[in-house]
């Protein structure tokens, strides 16, 4: 009875549990006051429905714990996580569509691009969008696309397939390159793995400017945390390209090599919505094919709207393609 006594009340006991409840709610709260210092706020943001995955885990070792305080505390990561990612549960797309769109990182290795452009070309999409393409594989892809997408234009590592004219096709800069070493290679040379195009599709209703961009990669540095350089410094220029475009309707298609939670791409999601949030069913993970935990491959619009979003078959790239049904 002594020893009953000197127990822990149980809004007492796991104080720990508690703490580390109330602190994974403020994190999903604050992420945005996250500091940056070695790409921190940005890894977090990149895998930010994950930390929904502490919440059972804490559930749990609470109950073992008869830990009534930490339970309690618990309510708090819970409503953030479902205030943030609750939407994306249910299904959102609508019937109906004007245009179908769709884009691929078909990967630099895919071992298959033949069968990787017809799995493309039987999706029904209206506009296609190539991200990483290889010297070598490029003419596969225009020989076995021709049939289907009589129009197309390519640049360096990026391209664009269209049932619909094309019109004003152009490299957009990225800032690819920077400083002395960059500034003094001819257009020419930058050309040749230039990442990011804009082409007008001309629609029954009016023109659609389409931007293509494929971002530098991000990597987990052991000693210097979230290397995320070139990646921030494409999608700066990225925004500014499309903040100084007049168009009234745009689609921006590519791999982003980041998730929209990631305060990296505030500059663009400013202007122009995801339409996997808007018009998807889920979470819509597109990486690694193997077992995506990320959705790093976009399809973000303005003046148009989303009808529906969805992923298409896998192909022989480590990404799986995204399409869209967008309306006027």
């Amino acid at each position: 009875m002594a020893r009953g006594l000197s127990r822990p009340a149980p809004w007492r006991r796991g104080l720990l549990l508690t703490a580390l409840a109330l602190l994974l709610g403020l994190m999903l709260l604050l992420h945005a006051q996250l500091p940056d210092a070695a790409g921190l706020g940005s890894l977090v943001e990149s895998v930010l429905p994950w930390c929904g995955l502490g919440v059972p885990v804490l559930l749990a070792a609470a109950l073992w714990r008869r830990s009534a305080s930490a339970v309690v505390a618990l309510l708090l990561p819970v409503f953030a996580w479902v205030s943030l990612f609750g939407g994306l549960l249910t299904d959102k797309s609508r019937a109906g569509h004007d245009l179908v769109v769709a884009g691929h990182n078909v990967g630099a290795d895919n071992p298959d691009p033949a069968g990787t452009a017809r799995t493309l070309a039987a999706s029904g999409a209206d506009v296609l969008a190539l991200e990483e393409m290889t010297p070598e594989a490029r003419p596969t892809y225009e020989r076995e696309l021709a049939k289907t997408y009589p129009h197309h234009y390519t640049v360096g590592t990026v391209g664009l397939w269209s049932r619909l004219p094309l019109s004003d096709p152009r490299p957009v800069d990225i800032r690819q390159d920077v400083g002395p070493l960059g500034d003094a290679k001819p257009e020419e040379e930058k050309l040749r793995y230039a990442r990011a195009l804009r082409a007008t599709v001309a629609t029954e209703q009016g023109p659609l400017t389409v931007y293509v961009a494929h971002l530098g990669s991000v990597r987990v540095m052991p000693r210097s945390g979230f290397w995320s350089e070139s990646r921030d410094r494409n999608a700066e220029a990225l925004a500014a390209a499309v903040a100084a475009d007049p168009s009234e309707r745009v689609v921006l298609l590519g791999d982003l090599n980041g998730t929209m939670d990631d305060r990296a791409f505030d500059a663009l999601t400013a202007q122009l919505r995801s339409v996997q949030e808007e018009s998807g069913d889920g979470f819509g993970f597109t990486w690694p094919k193997s077992f995506p935990i990320a959705r790093i491959d976009q399809i973000l619009v303005k003046g148009v709207e989303p009808r529906s979003a969805w992923l298409l078959p896998e192909t022989g790239s480590d990404h799986l393609p995204v399409a869209a049904g967008i309306g006027w």
